[in-house]
């Protein structure tokens, strides 16, 4: 087996072009196929790239470098579960080019990894990137490189009593139709890795999208990218209770490419009698409040800016995740192992340490759903936007929770009441004058 270090000076994920000649992109790039497209010898160019050291070739499928942080934290985790029961098996459902596997392989050290994706044709590229590690044979097999839809994939490998510790589901839009089986194919206490890409529906853009895929109907908010993490979860969170487990968000990731929402659950034996972490999330446009509503508190909703109860000013989406979207321990060891592999410190990957840290302080269980846009609060004010690091250190001696947000730079998580917020703001200005 190819022995490589996961430790590196950079995260950045580089391009080498072995030809010049212009590609096509083609309508079976990724995970899709079209049996009517067949690809044009004369317009092919093989790319090389560097991801963490390791270097594989792309071809003509899927693949986004600004998703290595992504990775990054697949990777992590991944090793922290092999460090922790001692053996690591991973399924990579929708696998691309296969650099996820490769990773899965060769940094967090996985016992095995299944790469699977639907196109056929992806099946050299797929190959060659993963023959950096010795295949093996038999029971001592590494990997392995199959050719189904996900659902297939697992629905195979449940019917076998083949289960995982790990499945990398890196999907497209908002199809949850593999959520059951994923379930269904996870070792129970295992690991499983959710995308969504369907920013119009965590927007409030595509409520009976969100209703058929998530069973949240979503309606807009100024905080739609964390309500997008929140629907996923939520998703996820309902499918389990179905079939008898409970899930935890280890962690969960927003990225502004795609976009791109990722969470990472943990799954246990045993559905929850009563989830207070799962409902709905109100927003007052009149007044920029927002607030949480549980299921027996439907028929009560209103905001404390209106005399009634039924306040023309409120939306209310949901239901979905209501609780922390990362669990601060397991967060703080996964920053512990990006600094024993020189991915953070002295100046180097900045960014995965500044991710992470932001991270621990989003964890805080006193934080609500949502987070407030400083431009929102200067606007309300009628002011200058205020500073981040003034607000939140007033915020803290007001007696308020408060973090910055993973997801948007100019924006604080807190359960300070809009109007106190504003309060707050305008004496952080009179001090400045």
């Amino acid at each position: 087996m190819l022995t490589l270090s996961p430790k590196t000076l950079s995260s950045s994920s580089f391009t080498l072009h072995k030809s010049q000649n212009p590609r096509r992109k083609s309508p079976n790039s990724g995970r899709f196929r079209s049996s009517k497209w067949r690809p044009s010898p004369i317009s092919v160019k093989s790319e090389v790239h560097i991801e963490r050291d390791l270097e594989f070739e792309t071809g003509d499928t899927f693949f986004r470098h600004e998703s290595a942080r992504g990775r990054d934290l697949g990777v992590l985790s991944a090793t922290l579960y092999k460090r922790s029961i001692g053996s690591l098996r991973v399924l990579d459902a929708m696998c691309g080019c296969g650099i996820r596997s490769l990773r899965y392989l060769v940094e967090a050290d996985a016992d095995f990894v299944i790469a699977n994706d639907a196109n056929d044709e992806n099946r050299r590229i797929i190959t060659e990137n993963l023959r950096k590690v010795e295949r093996g044979e038999g029971d001592e097999r590494k990997w392995v490189v199959t050719h189904m839809l996900a659902n297939k994939a697992m629905i195979e490998r449940y019917m076998i009593g083949d289960f995982f510790d790990l499945i990398d589901i890196d999907s497209f839009g908002s199809d949850s139709a593999f959520l059951r089986d994923a379930f269904n194919a996870l070792r129970l206490g295992g690991l499983l890795y959710l995308t969504s890409t369907d920013g119009y529906s965590s927007g409030g853009h595509r409520p009976y999208n969100s209703l058929a895929a998530y069973g949240a109907f979503i309606k807009p908010m100024p905080f739609g990218n964390e309500v997008g993490l929140r629907m996923l979860i939520g998703g996820a969170v309902r499918e389990a209770a179905l079939l008898g487990y409970h899930v935890t968000p280890l962690f969960s990731y927003y990225s502004y490419h795609g976009p791109v929402f990722r969470v990472l659950l943990r799954v246990h034996r045993g559905k929850l009698h009563e989830d207070r972490n799962y409902g709905f999330v109100t927003f007052c446009h009149l007044c920029g409040h927002s607030n949480t509503v549980r299921w027996d508190e439907l028929g009560l909703m209103g905001c404390a800016c209106s005399d009634t109860k039924a306040s023309s000013s409120l939306v209310v989406s949901g239901p979905m995740w209501l609780g922390p979207l990362h669990d601060a321990s397991y967060v703080n060891e996964m920053m512990e192992l990006a600094k024993e592999w020189g991915w953070i410190g002295e100046g180097i990957g900045m960014d995965l340490e500044k991710l992470l840290s932001i991270m621990i302080e989003e964890s805080d269980p006193r934080l609500p759903p949502g987070y407030t846009k400083m431009d929102e609060v200067a606007s309300r004010a009628k002011m200058n936007s205020p500073s981040l690091k003034k607000m939140m250190n007033a915020l803290v001696k007001e007696g308020y929770a408060v973090s910055r947000s993973h997801i948007i730079s100019n924006a604080l998580k807190t359960d300070c009441p809009m109007s106190h917020f504003i309060r707050i703001a305008k004496d952080e200005m009179q001090r400045v004058d």
